[in-house]
């Protein structure tokens, strides 16, 4: 049951993700040029976010077989996760909407569309960087007697 959960938390992570991450950098340039395409970005992003719900739930169900859940390296994970999550919910995506929708001088301002472009482009490295960590710490997994 476990190599079960593992493998459907580790895919889940990828196919879910993944196409968070990419969508998400890709947004502001396209924002900024006022296409289409960041509708569809945006689109994505929310979508894979719903999604994402199952990346942390098949790992806290993978981390029970394992009996690793109370691990310093599986806690400062989930707490990553967290921060991610709150990041990409709290932020990147209203960041998004708002530009989608011309909030901030969208139309008639440029430099504010622009300084929120940036700022949801800053926030996305953020995002981006506190899954690489997580990524890094489900390999090592520090301290960890189960191997590594």
């Amino acid at each position: 049951m476990t190599k079960l959960l593992l493998s459907i938390h580790v895919l889940a992570a990828i196919l879910v993700v993944g196409p968070i991450t990419v969508a998400a950098s890709l947004f502001p340039r396209y924002a900024r040029q006022d296409s289409p395409v960041a509708a569809l970005l945006h689109r994505i992003c929310r979508g894979y976010a719903v999604a994402g719900v199952a990346v942390p739930v098949f790992g806290l169900a993978t981390a029970i077989q394992l009996g690793v859940l109370t691990d310093v390296w599986l806690l400062t994970s989930l707490a990553l996760t967290a921060i991610a999550a709150a990041v990409l919910v709290l932020a990147i995506l209203p960041g998004q909407r708002l530009l989608l929708d011309g909030g901030e001088g969208h139309e008639g301002d440029g430099g504010a569309a622009r300084a929120t472009a940036s700022r949801l482009a800053m926030l996305t490295g953020v995002f981006n960087i506190l899954w690489a960590v997580v990524v890094v710490l489900m390999i090592v997994r520090p301290g960890s007697t189960t191997g590594a």
